[in-house]
């Protein structure tokens, strides 16, 4: 049974830029995915408008993907979909904790990515160069500490469970650096020490770019920290890059690539069919 998906992103996190390709990476599985989206936009309007156009679609579950859920816009595109009957999954960051209670409460599925943090955007410092860079290492951060493949497994099960004709359980999971390092699969300890460094140091990001882009009022403060938020970022992505290398050097790295069937496979060492 082909399982439809759809996805509204609102707006950017560093997991928006992947979440829909992880489901189906070699393009050969038994899933359909629709993507609507409004650029980096986070209003009410196009929020509106992108959950009307992904019902066209008629997908059996959705994902709402933003940055800040709290805010009116997402608020409004969950609740739409909610209304239409379609069980929601939203996925964001550190400001949901505020509202996961109340989420859970609705039974909204979510995942709360705490090491994807905000962006430094202040116009004296963020230009489009900038913002590609800073998404580039927090991709790498996020996949090298395990969140994408937390993210993955807990969505393969979802559309596991649509698949057979049940009900889905959907996920409600704050993911901490002690759920998501060791989906990562590290066998060297070092490799693994390093990770939890990363995703800690990429929490930490997030603090320094509020601070700098709504607290600090003076422009030669606010500009040197979202500049010091963004070389930490850039400093986790390089340890993340030393523990997959210290595990490459062990031929023990995991790999978990889908079935034509949807089933997750694995295997660890390089030159070797996964099962």
């Amino acid at each position: 049974m082909t399982v439809r998906v759809g996805i509204v992103k609102l707006g950017n996190l560093g997991t928006s830029r992947y979440i829909d390709l992880i489901l189906d990476e070699r393009a050969d599985r038994d899933v359909f995915v629709r993507v609507v989206g409004t650029g980096a936009k986070l209003g009410e309007p196009e929020a509106v408008e992108a959950a009307t156009k992904i019902q066209e679609f008629k997908p059996q579950v959705c994902i709402v993907i933003s940055p800040n859920a709290t805010i009116p816009g997402p608020t409004k595109a969950r609740d739409m979909l909610k209304e239409a009957g379609i069980p929601t999954i939203v996925i964001s960051d550190v400001p949901v904790m505020k509202i996961k209670d109340d989420l859970k409460a609705k039974g909204f599925g979510f995942f709360v990515v705490k090491a994807d943090s905000m962006i430094g955007a202040r116009r004296q410092f963020l230009d489009p160069t900038e913002m590609v860079l800073f998404n580039a290492e927090m991709t790498k951060v996020l996949t090298e500490t395990g969140v994408v493949r937390l993210i993955q497994k807990e969505l393969d099960r979802v559309i596991g469970e649509i698949a057979a004709g049940q009900a889905p359980v959907l996920p409600q999971i704050v993911v901490s650096a002690d759920k998501a390092v060791p989906e990562a699969g590290y066998k060297n300890p070092y490799a693994k020490a390093k990770a939890f460094a990363a995703y800690a140091m990429a929490e930490k990001v997030g603090d320094l770019d509020l601070l700098g882009c709504f607290m600090q009022k003076e422009m030669e403060q606010y500009i040197i920290t979202v500049c010091s938020a963004h070389e930490l970022l850039r400093a986790a992505a390089r340890l993340v890059d030393e523990a997959r290398e210290m595990d490459k050097s062990m031929d023990a790295v995991l790999r978990t690539p889908h079935a034509a069937d949807g089933k997750i496979l694995s295997k660890t060492t390089l030159v070797s069919k996964p099962e």
